[in-house]
């Protein structure tokens, strides 16, 4: 196999154009990259104010096509998000008014506010790309991604995500706080929001859609599946984890590789993109035995089980 012969100038420029405005953090953006190449949905789990929100809106400035927010709070219904239908009194029929889940990406602001029933309709329209109202269905757009924020140290009020609706995300992510340096350059340096309004669009929709299908044809050599499988499966039988990995999430693994290799300038995945990814793809989905299930505890027992596997060796792997 051989590194990828076209080089991708508009990511390099997306990712530099987002780390310019989310300083110190070229990992975390990375991920966020590579769950949107790979047709995923991205969760960030984490305190306030360290930049979540900022992320999101960088990217999403960054890609050309539609944006919306929406700030989720308990007296959010189904509705609000997906749409309703409103009847003509010209026509006597009903026109469909969508809501503002129709948009390329949507930003789901503190999405453990809302009631289950609204969460629900969110997420299964992640899974299905569709929406049915009043026995109508509506396909979301074809590069539909959600970033959704929850704030996990507030817990009065929320209403968590069960573990069926948290298998909607491709990844679960923590931006964290800043090194020492970056938080300074962050203090004395230009305003962010003044960034922000000036970003312009890198990357159009028609590019985003090339570079997803080239994604597609990433390969993945049988060592590195199987790898991939010995680690859905060890899952499985940890004494720690009471509810493992499912096929689901053993796919999205594989799908989340392809996009993270491609990344890094190869056509074929090695058994470093498994290990990069595995922490953000498996961790929330995961319910350990001992009660503990803080994201934190769940990402050991994910770093510890890379240590329990072995690694397919070079030659076997590409």
């Amino acid at each position: 196999m051989e590194e990828l012969s076209v080089e991708n100038h508009e990511i390099d420029h997306l990712l530099t154009q987002i780390q310019q405005i989310v300083v110190g953090k070229p990992e975390i953006i990375k991920l966020t990259v590579t769950a949107l190449l790979a047709g995923g949905h991205v969760l960030f789990e984490d305190v306030p104010g360290v930049g979540k929100t900022t992320l999101a809106r960088a990217l999403a400035r960054s890609v050309a096509g539609d944006f919306k927010r929406v700030q989720f709070t308990p007296d959010l219904l189904p509705n609000d998000i997906l749409g309703v239908s409103i009847l003509n009194q010209q026509t006597s029929q009903f026109d469909f008014h969508p809501g503002p889940i129709f948009t390329t990406m949507l930003l789901a602001d503190e999405i453990n506010r809302a009631t289950p029933r609204t969460q629900s309709a969110l997420l299964q329209a992640m899974a299905e790309r569709q929406v049915t109202l009043d026995g109508h269905t509506y396909d979301l757009p074809a590069n539909f991604f959600v970033l959704a924020t929850e704030n996990p140290s507030e817990y009065a009020g929320t209403y968590p995500l069960p573990e069926a609706q948290l298998d909607r995300f491709l990844f679960s992510l923590q931006v964290g706080y800043p090194a020492t340096n970056d938080e300074l350059a962050l203090y004395s340096g230009t305003d962010r929001q003044t960034q922000l309004h000036q970003l312009q669009a890198v990357l159009s929709e028609a590019e985003l859609t090339e570079l997803k299908q080239a994604v597609t044809q990433v390969t993945v050599n049988p060592a590195i599946t199987q790898y991939a499988l010995a680690l859905v499966q060890a899952t499985r039988q940890q004494a720690a984890i009471r509810l493992g990995i499912s096929p689901r999430g053993g796919l999205a693994l594989l799908q989340a590789s392809r996009a993270y290799a491609f990344l890094n300038r190869r056509q074929y995945v090695l058994p470093e993109d498994i290990q990069a990814i595995l922490v953000p793809t498996f961790s929330h989905r995961l319910v350990l035995a001992n009660g503990a299930q803080s994201l934190t505890a769940k990402q050991q027992v994910v770093k510890d089980l890379l240590q329990t596997i072995p690694v397919p060796t070079a030659g076997s792997a590409k």
